[in-house]
């Protein structure tokens, strides 16, 4: 009984690519990765901001994770962080972003929330 008091619960992690985006090849690796390390991994494939963060409530993850080649990121990743603080969940959860896009982008991306 005192070994099930002392383990804490998995890592909850969605991981998604942003609506409109056809390259989803890494966010099943990085899922597939985050998986084998023992986190339970909710993989969504394409989703709108606001499915992303229905399902973030909804499976109470503590990492949203999304992948972008589709040069989406500025535009859809604050439509997801604004909507993430009308939930109230922005300071809740961690938000990640990975893909490809400008080197330039990475400050404003931080600015943003993630």
């Amino acid at each position: 009984m005192l070994n099930n008091l002392n383990k804490q619960r998995k890592i909850k992690v969605i991981i998604t690519t942003l609506c409109l985006e056809t390259h989803w090849r890494g966010a099943i690796t990085v899922a597939g990765m985050l998986r084998d390390q023992g986190m339970e991994v909710i993989h969504l494939c394409n989703a709108h901001p606001v499915e992303i963060i229905k399902a973030a409530i909804q499976g109470n993850v503590d990492v949203v994770g999304i992948s972008t080649l589709s040069g989406t990121h500025l535009t859809l990743g604050s439509q997801l962080l604004e909507i993430a603080r009308q939930n109230n969940i922005k300071d809740k959860m961690l938000f990640l972003i990975g893909g490809v896009f400008p080197p330039s982008d990475i400050p404003k991306l931080k600015e943003l929330g993630f």
